[in-house]
């Protein structure tokens, strides 16, 4: 079983807002990658993106600049 970390996760409305989120992120060799929505969580499609703790507002601001839709970001144990 893996050990939980301290994760940021963005939750989106749609698997294609998800899948959108995977594929720019591979593009651009960021880590993180797909899970589901974590029980405390709650999102539209039952897909997250779970990374390395960031800052939020920078992440914001990079998935802006891509056009990627996100239901929100928040931290938690993954």
């Amino acid at each position: 079983m893996r050990k939980k970390e301290m994760k940021l996760v963005i939750t989106f409305h749609t698997t294609a807002d998800a899948m959108a989120m995977e594929k720019r992120c591979k593009t651009e060799k960021m880590e993180g990658r797909l899970i589901p929505v974590p029980r405390i969580l709650s999102a539209g499609c039952g897909m997250a993106w779970a990374c390395p703790p960031l800052d939020p507002e920078q992440l914001t601001r990079w998935m802006q600049e891509r056009h990627l839709r996100y239901e929100s970001i928040q931290e938690c144990l993954v």
